[in-house]
């Protein structure tokens, strides 16, 4: 068996093949066939007046879609099989949407694979910078596939496609009421907008939740308060106590060094806000010796006994002070809002 060879033939047409024959040759371009929108006008107006069809109801899908924004309640439920009970707005919003898009999308599809020239062009490579040649053959190209296109001879397709791609970025800029309510003055007041000199706040330690007297409060010591009336059993207790939330500290006379904060407070008691003005996270950390407030997200520091001025970190602006005093029983209250907006700047604040 070792000794029996194959037929010659079989070896020498393999090896023929390979020599004289190239598997991987160019085979060309086939012959152009033209489509029937070339050579039938009816038909190239007929699919004119479809890819128009499609960019004008992309357009009422868009429409449909600011109205459903509007027309329908973000709590309404409707059943639509098989998807079952989903929220309406967000099938109507999905629904249009997705319609609009799509008529866009299948519009040039259309449009390219009927009306557009369709001749196969071979391009050989070439280096990556071209040369003053190449680009203006590219500009020439460029505009005999503009003329080609139609586009300036069809005025229907476009101005259909114009108006098409006009509307669908309307639904974002709609999106944008999904950021929320306008927030009108709700960033420049807090709960301590109540209070008045007529009318005081009562000044409530969240430790004890009891009314905060003078003599409560040890030089040296933080303690935090709350708003009287405030309660955490209440609904948006949380959303509240983030901008109500003070720190309440007590400093010897001579170590102030801001005579107008000193004026805010009551025999050295200082009243801060809690909040810090870099991202809003909770301020806890007090040094007694140097009267230092840190935060504790991003090592933001505030000197309490300097009108809680920034001296170190990432925020911008020194905690608001809230004005303090006593009423007539000896505890302490405060008698206005802060003059400044707590937490984070925003884009009514400097």
């Amino acid at each position: 068996m070792s000794d029996e060879k194959l037929p010659e033939s079989h070896g020498s047409e393999g090896h023929e093949v390979a020599v004289h024959g190239d598997p991987f040759a160019d085979p060309g371009l086939p012959a152009h066939e033209p489509r029937r929108t070339d050579i039938d006008e009816r038909a190239a107006k007929r699919a004119e007046r479809q890819v128009s069809l499609l960019f004008i109801v992309s357009m009422l899908a868009t429409i449909g879609f600011i109205a459903s924004y509007v027309i329908f309640d973000i709590d309404k439920i409707i059943y639509v099989f098989p998807l079952g009970h989903i929220s309406a707005l967000n099938f109507s919003l999905g629904l249009t949407l997705g319609v609009a898009l799509f008529c866009i999308g299948a519009g040039a599809v259309h449009w390219a694979r009927t009306l557009m020239s369709d001749h196969e062009i071979p391009a050989e490579r070439h280096p990556i910078e071209a040369d003053d040649e190449v680009r203006a053959d590219v500009i020439e190209q460029f505009r005999t596939g503009a003329a080609e296109s139609g586009f300036g001879r069809r005025k229907m397709l476009r101005n259909t496609l114009i108006g098409s791609m006009a509307l669908v970025p309307l639904s974002g800029v709609v999106l944008l009421r999904d950021l929320g309510p306008l927030p009108e003055d709700k960033l420049q007041h807090t709960g301590w907008i109540a209070a008045t000199p007529a009318k005081p706040i009562q000044l409530i330690n969240m430790n004890t939740n009891e009314p905060m007297k003078p003599e409560d409060i040890v030089t040296g010591s933080l303690t935090f308060a709350k708003p009287e009336g405030l309660e955490e059993s209440e609904e948006g207790f949380q959303e509240q106590i983030a901008k109500d939330a003070l720190m309440i500290v007590r400093i010897a006379p001579e170590d102030l060094k801001d005579k107008t904060s000193a004026g805010l407070g009551f025999e050295g008691i200082l009243a801060y806000s809690k909040i810090c003005t870099h991202v809003g996270c909770p301020i806890s950390l007090y040094e007694q010796q140097t009267h230092h407030a840190l935060c504790p997200c991003h090592q933001s520091t505030f000197d309490l006994s300097d009108g809680a001025r920034v001296i170190f970190g990432p925020a911008g602006h020194p905690l608001p002070q809230l004005k303090i005093t006593t009423d007539e029983k000896g505890f302490l209250v405060a008698t206005g809002d802060f003059a400044e907006p707590v937490g984070p700047s925003f884009w009514e604040r400097a």
